[in-house]
């Protein structure tokens, strides 16, 4: 695929990035349609040109299309994104998948390993979709505030695939001026990247809640990194896509950024604030909070050692206390640092 050549796109899922990729394949010049839930939410983003549940402030593309029907809204798409909560993405998919036609493109930008299956994304559109669906799929993964990045702020991500030539039509669907697209054939590590740097980020915010300094947040972004790369290489991925913008790259800027849902949430959990209290104050999904039961009951199943996530399952799921959760961390046994 060329990359300055148009196609018909269908982004799936209005919160901020979904919004903010929808937006920039409009602007691009691509036919893009952005499918929301919220019918009511289509209604005042096709009269103001803006997302003032989850974008506000950003004054959307002419050219970008809005619905609330599922089926419409992918009619003779050539690429659908699917930017939906990775716990809603089962139900999501189920009610799309008749509707797709062969030879779809279909990428999934959801960071997330969905409860009680334990499976990430990949598997999880594995066993929905039919064969001749499933050899057109990709993932788009890597540090991107979507706020930054609708702001046209450079930034760098990657996409995901087993097969190159697909890897590369997402590359160049998505590659502007300001955002650059690296192609990557690691799925597992790819995804388990972006999905287990929220729950590191919670970890973050826990520290800083907790008044801690810089040198907590530098240990906890290089043992989470730690925690993250021995659990994808038990899943099958390759430890050196850790190193990289989906690994490395998110969780810095994810424990960094003040743009951070899971690092506010984390920060407030740290403050004495319980989980309850956090959520009922927001109107965006901090995946964390739900990965890291899926993170920890995924470790156990597979024996690897996932300390900071341990820790954090335990203030979230059984309300241990902060301060304690530290504590335990610190007076670990003695070992030599390896990943």
């Amino acid at each position: 695929m060329n990359q300055n050549k148009t196609c018909r796109c269908t982004v799936i899922g209005a919160g901020s990035w979904g919004t903010t990729l929808a937006h920039l394949l409009a602007d691009k010049g691509h036919d893009t349609t952005l499918w929301a839930y919220e019918s009511d939410l289509v209604e005042r983003m096709e009269k103001s040109r803006e997302n003032d549940l989850y974008l506000a402030g950003i004054k959307l593309s002419a050219g970008l299309s809005f619905s609330s029907d599922l089926a419409e809204s992918v009619a003779g798409a050539e690429m659908v994104l699917l930017v939906c909560p990775s716990q809603v993405m089962r139900s999501v998919v189920s009610g799309l998948v008749e509707h797709l036609e062969p030879g779809t493109l279909l990428v999934s930008a959801a960071k997330g390993i969905e409860n009680d299956s334990l499976k990430l994304m990949s598997e999880l559109l594995d066993e929905l979709l039919p064969v001749e669906l499933g050899t057109r799929l990709g993932f788009l993964s890597g540090p991107s505030f979507a706020l930054e990045v609708a702001q046209r702020v450079p930034t760098a991500v990657v996409a995901a695939a087993h097969e190159l030539a697909v890897a590369e039509d997402i590359q160049k669907i998505f590659t502007t001026d300001y955002f650059r697209v690296y192609t990557h054939d690691d799925i597992i590590g790819v995804e388990l990247g972006g999905a287990m740097k929220n729950v590191i980020a919670l970890a973050a915010g826990v520290s800083d809640g907790l008044g801690f300094g810089y040198n907590s947040r530098a240990a906890l972004i290089t043992r989470g990194l730690a925690e993250m790369t021995r659990l994808g290489i038990a899943l099958g991925g390759s430890a050196p896509t850790f190193a990289g913008l989906s690994g490395m790259g998110d969780l810095v800027l994810t424990c960094t950024g003040d743009l951070s849902r899971n690092r506010s949430v984390g920060i407030e959990l740290g403050k004495g604030k319980t989980l309850a209290e956090i959520m009922a104050g927001m109107n965006m999904v901090a995946e964390g909070v739900k990965t890291t039961l899926s993170a920890y009951q995924l470790a156990q199943r597979l024996g690897v050692e996932t300390p900071i996530i341990e820790q954090m399952y335990q203030i979230i799921y059984e309300d241990k206390d902060p301060r304690q959760a530290v504590v335990d961390l610190m007076q670990r046994g003695l070992r030599p640092e390896t990943f």
